[in-house]
């Protein structure tokens, strides 16, 4: 089997979830850390190198002050945990921002815990016009890829989204040019092992060409 080298996680559902099984929004936030650490585990068994977590958006932070409340907190616990694995860890995002956690200040230079197998970037506070910023300023003169504010994520070969939406939602605009994209109906909190088999088997079966 090909095993992509970097896959993207767009983990959506977790209000819905909330809704569905009687709890309030703002509650279904804390139950995706699991589901990030399990999956975590998982491509590290297989091999994966390198996986690209969407936290929350700039345009997140316009929900009810208790929701950015719960999401900036659901990431600031999922980076403590990680603490406990072999990851190289290095979070993205508009630190300038009042809604940026001050805790994650120190991670967004590349971090290592333990042996760090598995690198890890995480997008918080990220807005893809933040992201792309300098490339207008310099009149798209140059590397693009050298002036996008994440250059230091690399392209992305599969991006697994649960929720059953069908849209990136500006998930790193320039990684995601020619990547494959996988929907999982569930949602992030009903994260299970076989969602992340039946992704890497069926972007087994692609014809991976990147425009070639």
């Amino acid at each position: 089997m090909r095993i992509p080298n970097h896959i993207g996680i767009i983990p959506d559902g977790n209000r819905r979830w909330a809704c569905k099984n009687g709890l309030r929004k703002e509650q279904g936030y804390d139950e995706g850390l699991n589901p990030g650490m399990e999956i975590f585990k998982l491509c590290k068994e297989i091999g994966i190198k390198e996986l690209t977590f969407y936290g929350f958006t700039m345009d997140n932070t316009k929900r009810p002050s208790i929701q950015t409340h719960a999401f900036t907190k659901a990431c600031v616990n999922a980076v403590t945990m990680l603490h406990d694995y072999d990851a190289e860890l290095l979070v993205v995002g508009n630190t300038k921002s009042k809604m940026f956690p001050k805790e994650l200040l120190p991670y967004t230079q590349h971090k290592k815990f333990g042996k760090g197998t598995v690198k890890v970037n995480f997008l918080v506070n990220y807005g893809w016009q933040w992201d792309l910023m300098d490339v207008k300023s310099n009149n798209n003169s140059g590397n693009i890829n050298e002036m996008i504010k994440s250059k230091f994520i690399p392209r992305i070969d599969l991006i697994i989204r649960w929720g059953g939406r069908r849209r990136l939602s500006g998930f790193l605009p320039v990684q995601s040019v020619y990547t494959d994209f996988y929907v999982v109906d569930d949602y992030w909190p009903e994260f299970k092992p076989q969602h992340l088999y039946d992704a890497l088997k069926w972007y087994n079966k692609q014809d991976i060409t990147l425009g070639g």
